[in-house]
């Protein structure tokens, strides 16, 4: 039995969410293995029935899939966590935009599923990027 396809977990949701959203992924589709599992059985050949190594080899891979998606819920997690510790580091330091067009102290930001947004105390916002200036302090010169 071949696993051709998964699905995708929408990485905008908490980190919660995701985790209990996998879960029950990983519920369906066990539960759905298991009942692919008893179908076969029931309309295997009797003159040519399945080996008992084919059946465990078929859980043992269902098994390695399930463990594959529980370990990716657990680097989403981890991934959020990392995002969440790198972004409060941002606040009160400085920072410039790769293009140089907004600059300014940071007040708040905002993590999103597929990046980081930076707001200056003046309003201005910036994408957390290559290319950017942090700094603790505004350099001399600068407004």
């Amino acid at each position: 039995m071949a696993v051709d396809a998964t699905s995708k977990v929408n990485t905008s949701t908490a980190s919660t969410d995701m985790t209990n959203t996998a879960q029950k992924k990983a519920t369906l589709n066990y539960d759905n293995f298991l009942q692919l599992l008893i179908a076969q059985m029931k309309n295997q050949d009797p003159t040519d029935p399945m080996k008992a190594s084919e059946q465990v080899a078929q859980l043992a891979t269902f098994s390695q899939v399930e463990q594959t998606v529980q370990t990716n819920t657990k680097l989403d997690t981890l991934l959020a966590s990392s995002s969440l510790t790198q972004a409060s580091s941002y606040v009160g330091k400085y920072m410039e935009s790769a293009d140089g067009t907004v600059k300014g102290v940071i007040d708040s930001v905002k993590v999103y599923s597929d990046g980081i947004i930076a707001t200056t105390e003046n309003g201005g916002k910036i994408l957390v990027q290559a290319g950017i200036t942090v700094a603790d302090k505004a350099p001399s010169g600068s407004s």
